[in-house]
């Protein structure tokens, strides 16, 4: 091996690209005409320029705040719909519940509220309960799990 004997890999090196040179540009201003905005680098308007018309993105309103993405939310159901629903089970899980049609979206978990009353004994199976909720099921005699 010698010095003289050394190349490039083929592939490796690459001519740069002569840029303005194609037919019908004269030379010097590399196809763009002579002078002006759009002759110059960077010249031309921004993506989302409109004419001078207020964009898109002034026109909008606003919105304060933010959602927050981690938010749980859950299905309600109140101590009179446990009440209904214990005339035919036991135990009260959300597959029941929604079998039964207390449920709109059988997907989210589901929470207990103390609005009415219970006198059933009843064993309930859900995400969350109030505090109100839980003392009128074990007044009553029931029993609430915390799934």
């Amino acid at each position: 091996m010698q010095l003289t004997n050394l190349y490039p890999a083929e592939g490796s090196r690459k001519r740069s690209k002569r840029v303005g040179r194609g037919p019908g540009c004269h030379g010097k201003t590399s196809c763009r005409g002579e002078n002006g905005q759009n002759s110059r680098s960077g010249g031309s308007k921004g993506p989302g320029f409109e004419g001078g018309q207020t964009p898109w993105y002034r026109r909008l309103p606003k919105f304060k705040g933010f959602k927050n993405r981690n938010k749980i939310v859950y299905e309600i159901i109140n101590l009179d719909t446990l009440e209904r629903c214990a005339e035919t089970n036991s135990l009260i899980t959300p597959e029941v519940l929604c079998e039964l049609g207390f449920v709109k979206n059988c997907q989210r978990p589901i929470k207990v509220l103390g609005v009415g009353s219970i006198t059933k004994s009843v064993t309930v199976r859900i995400a969350k309960a109030t505090q109100s909720a839980k003392a009128a099921i074990e007044k009553a005699g029931g029993k609430v799990e915390v799934v």
